[in-house]
């Protein structure tokens, strides 16, 4: 005898009991995970006071600002009015540096930069040779004429005219020394180079932007009509790509039956052909495309046994997505709620880069005495660890005449300058701690809200006032220590993912087959991990929603539920996601479309307020819609996701907790339980 249905059931736990009192997320709830709240609480504020003391000894005019050879900022200060630095001999700058830290630099190059003459200096009086005065560099050697470009001057050297006929760098032609200047420059262009083409693309968007306004416009209200319509055209839209999908293997089987057919006089086999890089070669020969039938005749055979066999349950999909719309459609406040997640994230993204900034110019900069030739005799006394002030400094004092006073690093002296990476690591994780529980905020008002929607019996009169504000005030009132719990395990994985990839990074080159095999083991699984409890919170935050338990009962509770409805739960997945790609599809690619015709001028505005030929590149509006789009998008269907989900778990347990009776009535919609032949022998009130 087989197991009766109780039994198979509690293997994954006990099904949920009739509860005469519930009838929506509970009201009188108490405060869960409290241990987990003070922590985050803790975090946050030790998080403010890190940003307090980065704001305190940052300083990010090193980045903003160049600086010249003194260490005074160029365009503020007494420089005021003098934005630009001039580098004297810009062949020296052609490091090969970071470029990240030259911009933390300053992009300081071991060569004198100011103006034409350094200001301690002065050319009518000095007793100096002009050797000397080139030797120390008290004064260019030379200069071509330059191009400001974010603070530097630059060589302009698009013609060789520019430089006097009989000047060029000793040893070198005229054509040698423009070169040789070119490369010298590469590092500092290589960074700069964009500033033009910057300069053009923001003149696009200033003449564009109302355009690329109104199609995020037509993206939103595309995609929201989507959603709306879709209770009433989600059956023929699932069973459209379902046929679709399923004409696209009939037509894959009968191509390739065409190919096995048009080969049949075709003597050449695999062993004839080896192994060829040229795939053109294997679709010759006849078992090529007989193995490419056998696979489409599989798949396309367990598509209809799937379909055959779990028809009910793509109907039951196919509902449950009709009555989150109808949901939607009942709350339209929820379509907008993403924003205020969205600002939350930008906040917490903001932060994140301003403190990492003001950490990281953390100290005044270090400057020491550098001889830069220090093969000369002279020179090799010069350690380049005596710390000098180049305001004050003057090389005429040394007898190296390379000396220089040279931009190290910022003073990593002092408690707090000593522990900035170990702050830079707080920061980090923080933020992300901080970017979950806001993620996770939105989920479980979201889940508050429409869970509300699916426990009200007569539907819309029961719903109560203001569901998506009751919800929200619910979750920041009890449930911060879950939602925070939830997030800390989430971030706890992406801090180890984050950690290999940085060593998988580092050690790269030094790494043998069986250790780069062993890296791409671990990312692998904790991807995986990481999509697991993204999984299991979000339906852990539903519960938390409904019931008002701790995250760790709450995740128990759902993960068993799921459990228990195993088959039900990967079709409504593959059948939501396979609409909502359709969705975004239809969205991204239709306003995509619409942008490219308008901003390439295929469609003329009328009165001819825009015309297409003035943008430089009018392909940068039509990639701001695009990728625009695709977040409004994103946005509105995530909320559709997340109905969607929470009205599933809500309907699995209504089946569990009710039987139909006059005592334990269904609150599931008429037409499910159409589909799964079930009825309530006495309503309540009669259903919307």
């Amino acid at each position: 005898m087989g197991k009766d249905k109780s039994e198979d059931k509690s293997e994954y736990g006990d099904p949920a009991q009739y509860d005469p009192t519930f009838n929506g997320p509970i009201h009188n709830r108490s405060c869960t995970d409290i241990i987990c709240c003070v922590l985050f609480m803790l975090v946050i504020a030790g998080y403010a006071v890190v940003g307090i003391l980065a704001w305190l000894y940052g300083d990010p005019r090193h980045v903003l600002y160049p600086r010249n050879s003194t260490g005074m900022f160029c365009g503020i200060g007494q420089n005021e009015g003098k934005p630009n630095v001039f580098y004297f001999d810009l062949l020296k700058c052609a490091t090969g540096t970071n470029l990240m830290a030259a911009a933390l630099n300053g992009l300081q190059c071991p060569t004198t930069q100011q103006e034409l003459c350094v200001p301690s200096f002065d050319l009518a009086t000095t007793t100096l040779t002009v050797a000397e005065i080139k030797d120390r560099e008290l004064c260019p050697f030379f200069y071509t004429p330059t191009s400001p470009v974010l603070g530097r001057c630059l060589p302009s050297l698009g013609s060789l005219n520019i430089i006097p006929t009989n000047f060029s760098i000793p040893g070198m032609t005229i054509n040698d020394t423009v070169n040789t200047l070119k490369q010298g420059s590469g590092d500092v262009v290589s960074s700069f180079n964009a500033k033009e083409v910057g300069v053009r693309i923001f003149e696009d968007f200033a003449s564009s932007w109302q355009w690329i306004l109104l199609g995020l416009f037509i993206a939103m209200l595309v995609s929201l009509i989507f959603l709306l319509l879709l209770r009433f055209l989600a059956p023929i839209i699932i069973w459209g790509l379902i046929i679709g999908l399923l004409g696209v293997g009939a037509f894959g089987i009968w191509y390739c039956w065409r190919e096995y057919d048009g080969l049949k006089n075709s003597q050449a086999t695999f062993q004839d052909i080896g192994f060829t890089t040229d795939v053109q070669v294997y679709l010759q020969v006849r078992d090529t495309w007989l193995a490419f039938l056998i696979i489409l005749s599989v798949i396309e055979g367990i598509i209809l046994l799937t379909l055959i066999f779990l028809r009910t349950r793509i109907f039951i999909a196919i509902a449950l997505i009709k009555e989150s719309s109808k949901a939607v459609g009942y709350m339209m406040s929820t379509l907008f709620f993403p924003i205020f997640t969205f600002i939350l994230l930008v906040v917490c993204v903001s932060y994140w880069g301003i403190t990492a900034l003001y950490l990281a110019t953390s100290g005044g900069p270090v400057y020491n005495v550098v001889a830069l030739n220090s093969t000369e005799a002279d020179c090799k006394n010069v350690n380049g660890n005596d710390s000098c002030d180049p305001l004050t400094f003057n090389s005429s004092s040394y007898s190296c005449p390379s000396v220089r006073c040279i931009f190290v690093k910022y003073n990593d002296e002092g408690l707090f300058q000593r522990n900035l990476f170990n702050l830079q690591i707080y920061n980090v994780v923080a933020f992300l701690w901080c970017v979950n529980f806001v993620i996770a905020l939105g989920q479980c008002t979201l889940a508050g809200a429409f869970a509300s929607y699916y426990w009200a019996f007569s539907k819309p009169s029961d719903i109560p006032s203001f569901p998506l504000a009751q919800s929200f005030m619910r979750s920041l009132r009890y449930h911060v220590g879950s939602l925070a719990f939830g997030a800390l395990i989430l971030t706890l994985v992406q801090v180890i993912r984050i950690i290999l990839e940085y060593l998988d990074h580092k050690f790269r080159s030094a790494q043998n087959s069986c250790a780069r095999f062993l890296m791409c083991c671990l990312k692998c699984c904790f991807w995986c991990l990481e999509k697991f409890i993204k999984f299991l919170n979000r339906n852990a935050y539903i519960m938390i929603a409904i019931y008002g338990k701790n995250f760790c009962v709450s995740a128990k509770n759902a993960f068993m539920l799921l459990l228990r409805n195993v088959v039900r739960v990967v079709v409504l997945d593959k059948v939501t996601d396979l609409l909502l790609f359709f969705g975004k599809l239809l969205v991204v690619g239709g306003v995509g479309v619409l942008a490219f015709y308008f901003f390439s001028g295929r469609i003329e505005v009328p009165g001819g307020s825009f015309q297409a030929s003035s943008l430089n590149y009018y392909w940068m509006p039509i990639i701001t819609v695009v990728v625009g789009s695709y977040l409004i998008a994103q946005g509105f269907f995530s909320v559709y996701s997340m109905c969607v989900d929470t009205l599933f778990l809500c309907f699995l347990e209504d089946l569990e907790r009710n039987d139909g009776s006059m005592q334990k009535p269904y609150y599931m919609s008429k037409n499910l339980m159409k589909i799964l032949n079930k009825k309530n022998k006495q309503a309540k009130n009669a259903e919307d």
